[in-house]
């Protein structure tokens, strides 16, 4: 399928299209180079090491880094905060959250709690927003860890995370955060909000391809964190335990070399179109989307609804019809790509009130036009016209 066949607007699923650096640096590496990093001593093993270093320090750049061998590549996010949650923490110690995480932080979370260590789930407004004067009261001498989101993946609504990375080090607690969704869209500084832990997944706004994703670990902390996977690293191979220090002690195995090539090019054209750019572009067609879809009779759109409050995410519901049905006839009638349901974030909708129907998910990209946009809109609007025409027939009958 090309790209012009079709309204692509899921992009907070998987980013789609890429940049053509993306799959050029992966046709480059599987072509020309081929080998395994760190195990070889030849040319070609020493180029895939290279690739992954390049890749690790674009990463360390755009997220303010100073030292990139202290960031971790994983498969996705989902490992990433696999890593972070279940390597800090312990029975009997305690863990602060929100009620808009993703089942990526929820099924980890509860899944320890069920072993001894405690979870609060702090109660977010139905607009998917976090006070962090709360996050502060239900800090207590157990608590180890505050795990929250830096943007919903149901409605978009960004967290309070510079102020939160304040109240975590004022009381000598890590702070992780789930940047599934903001990274390479928003700008993030690990040091300036205070993150001791960033899981980021490469397949969404880093424009990298799927299975690839990363966690940033702050500096000490790898002596508090336990790995999830031990075993060969290239590196120290006359010992039988797992090397202690960074990034080793978390990457054994053979890396996703293909996967990491095509994910630094991602980071390289972020780097040089600047974030600045993507947000301001993303925001507008935000903006034309939510306040497209509030003009129209019978649609509810959740959320914040402020450009400036969230990323390129809008959740809305059809009055009448279920979020499948929308789908399914963007989809067939309108070529439109989008996503109905729960977003894997089932606590989520229960804060914005939308469970267990869910809702259907736009999202926009770096890549979207205002056109697509305009389009996606004169399709809903058609399609809830149809539902309010049905409704008054339905109700005519009776």
């Amino acid at each position: 399928m090309k790209e012009s066949d079709v309204i692509y607007l899921d992009n907070a699923a998987s980013s789609w299209p890429k940049p053509e650096a993306t799959w050029q640096a992966m046709e480059h590496f599987m072509r020309s180079v081929g080998a395994n990093p760190g195990r070889s001593g030849h040319r070609l093993s020493i180029e895939s090491g290279r690739i992954i270093l390049e890749a690790r320090e674009s990463l360390a750049q755009l997220f303010g880094i100073e030292d990139p061998l202290r960031l971790v590549f994983t498969r996705n996010a989902t490992e990433s905060l696999n890593l972070a949650i279940r390597g800090l923490l312990q029975p009997g110690n305690h863990c602060i959250t929100s009620s808009m995480e993703h089942n990526s932080v929820m099924r980890p979370l509860r899944a320890l709690e069920k072993k001894g260590v405690e979870i609060t789930a702090l109660a977010c407004s139905p607009e998917g927003e976090l006070d962090p004067q709360e996050i502060e009261k239900a800090i207590k001498k157990n608590t180890r860890v505050i795990v929250i989101t830096h943007a919903s993946n149901v409605v978009g609504t960004l967290m309070p995370v510079g102020e939160v990375g304040e109240i975590a080090r004022k009381h000598d607690v890590f702070f992780c955060i789930d940047a599934a969704q903001t990274a390479g869209a928003l700008p993030i500084d690990v040091a300036e909000m205070q993150i001791d832990l960033l899981a980021f997944t490469g397949h969404k706004a880093l424009y990298g391809p799927q299975g690839t994703g990363g966690l940033y670990i702050g500096e000490g902390l790898e002596t508090e964190l336990e790995p999830l996977l031990r075993g060969g690293t290239g590196s120290r191979s006359e010992f039988q335990e797992q090397p202690e220090f960074m990034p080793d002690k978390y990457e054994s195995g053979t890396p996703n070399t293909v996967g990491i090539a095509g994910l630094g090019a991602g980071v390289q054209y972020i780097l040089a179109q600047g974030v600045a750019r993507i947000r301001k572009k993303e925001q507008q067609l935000t903006k034309q989307l939510i306040e497209g879809l509030k003009s129209i009779p019978g649609v509810i759109v959740y959320g914040c609804r402020d450009a400036s409050r969230q990323v390129a995410i809008v959740s809305f519901n059809i009055r009448g019809l279920a979020p499948s049905e929308i789908a399914m006839e963007l989809d067939e009638t309108f070529a439109i790509m989008s996503r109905p349901g729960l977003h894997c974030a089932p606590a989520a909708h229960q804060t914005i009130n939308t469970f267990p129907q869910g809702t259907l998910r736009l999202s926009a990209g770096y890549f979207t036009t205002e056109e697509e946009i305009a389009l996606a809109l004169e399709a809903v609007g058609k399609i809830a016209a149809r539902s309010k025409k049905k409704g008054s027939a339905h109700a005519k009958g009776h």
